[in-house]
């Protein structure tokens, strides 16, 4: 593969301002211009979804950064302690939606029994 910016940026899902953002926080390499064009390869595309799939999954681009950096070294072990942290903290995330969602349903459970005055949807957020 031997990608221009535009190319490589749609491969990875992002755009162009994304890849330069992330080679700016030194997530991504620039490659040099070998013909006036920086050109981009498989290994860089798979940096780059890595990176993407890492923020869908919640981890900042520091621990994406030390994420890669283990990468190379082959520290399973911090990657895995990494890893469970994150999931962790979307345990916890997760269930503060669900209390969320739960007293939401609550909510309009009463909003739809009462014909009059107003919804305690909209009184819940009130003082």
């Amino acid at each position: 593969m031997d990608l221009p910016i535009r190319k490589f940026a749609e491969a990875g899902g992002v755009g162009v301002e994304t890849v330069r953002f992330y080679q700016r926080r030194g997530l991504l390499d620039t490659p040099g211009k070998g013909d006036g064009i920086r050109r981009y390869g498989d290994a860089d595309v798979r940096r780059l979804r890595f990176i993407r799939m890492a923020q869908r999954a919640g981890f900042t681009l520091e621990e994406i950064r030390e994420l890669l950096a283990l990468d190379s070294g082959q520290d399973r072990q911090r990657a895995r302690e990494l890893a469970q942290d994150r999931i962790a903290r979307l345990n916890e995330q997760i269930a503060e939606m669900e209390r969320a969602r739960d007293y939401l349903q609550k909510l309009a459970r009463q909003c739809s029994r009462e014909a009059s005055g107003p919804c305690p949807i909209l009184a819940s957020f009130d003082g």
